[in-house]
């Protein structure tokens, strides 16, 4: 007779392998317990205690919140200083957003429809690699560029556009002493800065754009422009809509540019940071900062509608 088989003794990790192998929602909830704990508590419960700040308010005399519900919180955004802050955010938002998309797409469509092994790494290299530098010194970098006597200024002098510069600068609203003291130079550095963020998800949207389809429309005598209208565009547009995400939220909330770049004018990440700060009115802090989430929502909801994410 054969001798029989010695199995070795199962221990504690065998008993747990056989369970997960079993049951493998078990596995599974507890792979996400952390990351679903983290996303509720961290990430929903600060937006929960954010929104639960803004109906309070601060009394005026003592400058201490009331923790009672109101909306005079809110009432306050609709002041003409307070509600210029929005409208301004909002302007220079949809500016930036637009900008990017403009010039991001013929960056994204090269590197979709051209570029090929090492050019396409090469691309890569030269979208990322502005990333990789602190955000600081990016900034700082700019007001140095768009300043008085900074390069932009000794360029124009060389070729002799001063002139068109100057003109530039004297126009209302946008213009100022320099670029680096205007809405258009800031506008400048937000394009800079989020333009990546533009054109990668306009990159992966135009590499799904199937040949056949541009093919097939050239085949049936369109021309280039009603090829772009009528098949590149449309295709391409969720990777426009998820940019444009990016892009306009990212410039709503920020309030480092603002503070370096520019005429000093207030933002709503500059009011957010100013309120909670030296002002200390954190009820009013906390209803700026709803302002662009519900921006946010209203336009994902819009964009969702459209079907502009089918395609994602």
């Amino acid at each position: 007779m054969p001798n029989p088989a010695i199995l070795p003794t199962r221990g504690f990790a065998d008993h747990v392998t056989a369970l997960f192998w079993r049951r493998p929602r078990v596995l599974l909830a507890l792979l996400l317990v952390l990351p679903l704990l983290w996303l509720g508590v961290v990430y929903l419960g600060s937006l929960a205690a954010l929104l639960a700040q803004s109906f309070f308010s601060i009394d005026e005399f003592s400058g201490m919140v009331v923790r009672e519900f109101t909306l005079k919180t809110y009432a306050e955004l609709l002041r003409p200083s307070n509600f210029d802050v929005i409208l301004r955010t909002l302007t220079m938002s949809a500016a930036v957003t637009l900008l990017c998309a403009i010039l991001g797409f013929p960056i994204a469509y090269f590197a979709a429809r051209f570029a090929r092994g090492r050019w396409k790494a090469v691309f890569y290299l030269g979208i990322m690699l502005p990333l990789w530098s602190s955000y600081l010194v990016k900034v700082y970098a700019w007001k140095l560029i768009l300043a008085k006597e900074g390069i932009l200024t000794w360029a124009a002098e060389v070729t002799h556009t001063s002139a068109v510069l100057n003109a530039v600068l004297a126009l209302p609203v946008i213009g100022g002493t320099s670029l680096s003291t205007s809405y258009l130079g800031m506008c400048m550095v937000f394009v800079y800065v989020w333009l990546p963020f533009m054109i990668l998800p306009m990159q992966a949207a135009l590499e799904r754009v199937p040949t056949s389809m541009l093919e097939a429309s050239r085949d049936l005598g369109a021309t280039r422009a009603q090829t772009f209208r009528t098949v590149i565009l449309p295709l391409a547009l969720p990777g426009v809509v998820a940019g444009s995400i990016f892009t306009f939220s990212l410039t709503m909330g920020d309030y480092i540019i603002p503070q370096i770049v520019g005429n000093s004018a207030n933002f709503i990440g500059m009011a957010v940071y100013q309120l909670q700060g030296t002002a200390g009115n954190i009820p009013l802090a906390a209803a700026f900062s709803m302002v662009p989430i519900a921006i946010m929502l209203v336009y994902l909801t819009i964009a969702k509608r459209a079907g502009a994410f089918d395609a994602l």
